[in-house]
């Protein structure tokens, strides 16, 4: 019964999220790379696609934070009322 209190995508399914957006962030830092190659200097393009694979990773932690919170935060505990 305590089982129920963790969202099902916490496990492999929140892991398989997060890659699948770190990958998309990823595909777009080469694509912009590969669009910069001739007209920066390498230190400005590395630093562009670093930016970007750093947004990627941060949406990914939060994709992966939020698919792995409970559904509900836990209420009160029921009032015991005494009927004698």
């Amino acid at each position: 019964m305590i089982l129920f209190d963790i969202s099902p995508l916490a496990g492999g399914v929140g892991i398989g999220i997060f890659i699948f957006v770190f990958l998309i962030g990823a595909g777009a830092a080469f694509i912009a790379y590969k669009m910069l190659k001739k007209s920066l200097q390498t230190a400005i393009r590395l630093v562009i696609v670093a930016v970007i694979l750093l947004i990627s990773v941060i949406g990914g932690i939060g994709v992966l934070w939020l698919v792995s919170r409970p559904s509900r935060p836990p209420g009160p505990p029921p009032q015991i009322r005494n009927t004698r």
